[in-house]
């Protein structure tokens, strides 16, 4: 499987994500759609950018008891993502469940992957406040395990932490990293970041990559630099 980079199309309508794809012609590249998109606009909006061609990570980072899980991935299962999400917090039983549930009749299902701490999350913010004493490092190896055997695909990280990801579950073991920013861009509120190119060198198999590319001037051009820095 080789690496993609993923943007993080987080409009609050369907119009405006329609005419920011628009943008790109006969360009189909991988898209995650967050809760914000939808929230406003239901399950259809997968639908239709489906139909158009483009892969979708449904980003939806499910956290709920095993049954309920499992039952909501069943439905997401036959939206046609190719990737979703839950998260890692919510233990091995659920996750097992997540997995039985995406499970389609065809024997195929979306790959699945766990979100270990978010990109927003410090460590002070860890420990005062998630009253998680252990160091972030740790915590998010511990988590990255769990989902491995679970029977995960692999684990969204900060691309600070993929290379060790890779260390401790192998290197099929996928690594999606959002948290990365161009090196003369605004880093916004996102506290653990690389550049693509960073992240590249660090092991990232996929990273996740929104308003450098969403609000840049020529978001084509975002998009192809972000291509050519991560993958070559």
């Amino acid at each position: 499987m080789g690496k993609d980079v993923i943007i993080a199309c987080d409009f609050a309508s369907g119009q405006k994500t329609m005419e920011f794809l628009g943008l790109f012609g006969e360009k189909k590249p991988f898209v995650k759609i967050g809760m914000e998109l939808f929230y406003a606009e239901g399950p259809e909006i997968v639908r239709q950018i489906k139909e158009r061609g483009h892969k979708i990570f449904l980003d939806l980072k499910l956290h709920d008891i095993p049954n309920t899980v499992k039952k909501s991935m069943n439905v997401l299962s036959r939206l046609d993502a190719d990737m979703c999400n839950l998260h890692a917090a919510g233990g091995s039983k659920m996750m097992r469940a997540a997995l039985e549930g995406l499970m389609r009749p065809d024997g195929t299902r979306p790959i699945l992957i766990a979100v270990t701490q978010l990109t927003s999350t410090d460590s002070e913010t860890l420990k005062n406040e998630l009253l998680i004493g252990t160091p972030m490092a740790e915590t998010v190896m511990s988590y990255a395990e769990n989902a491995k055997n679970s029977g995960l695909d692999g684990v969204v990280c900060s691309p600070l932490e993929a290379e060790a990801v890779h260390k401790r579950c192998g290197a099929g073991f996928l690594t999606v990293t959002p948290g990365v920013r161009f090196a003369d861009g605004d880093i916004g509120d996102q506290k653990r970041v690389m550049t693509p190119a960073e992240a590249k060198k660090a092991g990232s198999d996929y990273i996740v990559v929104g308003r450098p590319i969403t609000a840049a001037d020529d978001p084509v051009a975002a998009y192809e630099r972000c291509v050519k820095e991560f993958i070559g």
